[in-house]
């Protein structure tokens, strides 16, 4: 039977977020707020959570180059409740290339800020979503906007070993073998995953990615599933390393609170030690003329 006295409890946090980045703020502050009160020490957004359909991102990456508003307001936040956040993702012109003035060169960076309001780590989004959707936008095309991140993040926290991806990222589970390989053993995914392929893929996908890990999963995404422009799914869940759904949302804004316990997931890892067994670490890629 696991310890109570070890376990720590996370939040997924689920928006409806807009271009009005003052009313998504307020939002998230909201929901920050009840996350706390429910005694969470881990809290993760969802992506863009500041600036979901807002235009101009080359200018607001610029100006959250140097601590613009959206990190200002996760380093508050974080500091005022002592508490960790997983910031979702903020566009960020990197420093080291801003120079060029190529417009592409941004990332969609997801921060993590510590209890005391510091940027610990910084996860730059892989995967970039290039898609034809059957929805009301239709055209998704982040690299007309994005440059793709080329480094897998884990990071120590409070609560456990923590890997981070990204939306997209959830569709490569290499990613996710790779970041369990390098001690992860909570992986928070912020998403603003689409109605379409929301409803047909996301839980499927966060409960595949725990499994196969043997790892928990944190889901939070972007839950305005009736946007006229650009709906997007919800169903925010975290997920045990066993597959269980802990605790879900449906859409709307919510949060979802659940408790870690890392006792429990070194007991299913030494039961069934799948990351000893695997026989091979990256899979032949398909040739033309396969």
């Amino acid at each position: 039977m696991s310890n109570t006295a070890l376990l720590r409890k996370v939040a997924s946090i689920q928006m409806t977020s807009g271009a009005d980045l003052g009313a998504n703020l307020d939002q998230a502050e909201l929901l920050i707020q009840s996350a706390v009160s429910r005694g969470a020490e881990l809290l993760v957004l969802p992506e863009n959570f500041a600036y979901l359909g807002c235009k101009e991102i080359q200018n607001i990456a610029e100006i959250e180059k140097s601590i613009g508003p959206a990190r200002k307001f996760l380093a508050e936040q974080a500091s005022k409740y002592k508490v960790w956040i997983v910031g979702g993702t903020i566009p960020v012109k990197e420093p080291s290339l801003s120079d060029l003035n190529d417009s592409s060169l941004t990332s969609a960076s997801c921060f993590v800020v510590d209890s005391k309001g510091i940027e610990v780590s910084c996860y730059r989004k892989m995967h970039l979503f290039d898609a034809q959707i059957d929805d009301a936008k239709g055209n998704y095309c982040e690299s007309s906007e994005y440059s793709p991140g080329s480094s897998p993040v884990v990071v120590d926290t409070p609560i456990g070993r923590v890997g981070i991806a990204v939306c997209y990222d959830l569709r490569f589970p290499e990613l996710f073998r790779y970041i369990v390989g390098q001690g992860a053993e909570i992986i928070v995914i912020p998403s603003a995953f689409t109605t379409k392929t929301g409803k047909a893929h996301w839980s499927l996908l966060l409960r595949a990615r725990a499994v196969e890990n043997l790892a928990y999963v944190v889901g939070a995404n972007m839950g305005d599933r009736d946007h006229p422009k650009q709906p997007t799914w919800g169903g925010s869940a975290i997920i045990d390393p066993w597959g269980t759904i802990v605790s879900q949302l449906e859409g709307g804004p919510g949060v979802v609170v659940a408790d870690i316990d890392l006792s429990y997931l070194s007991d299913l890892r030494n039961k069934m030690p799948v990351h000893k067994h695997r026989q091979f670490s990256v899979a032949k890629p398909l040739s033309s003329a396969e």
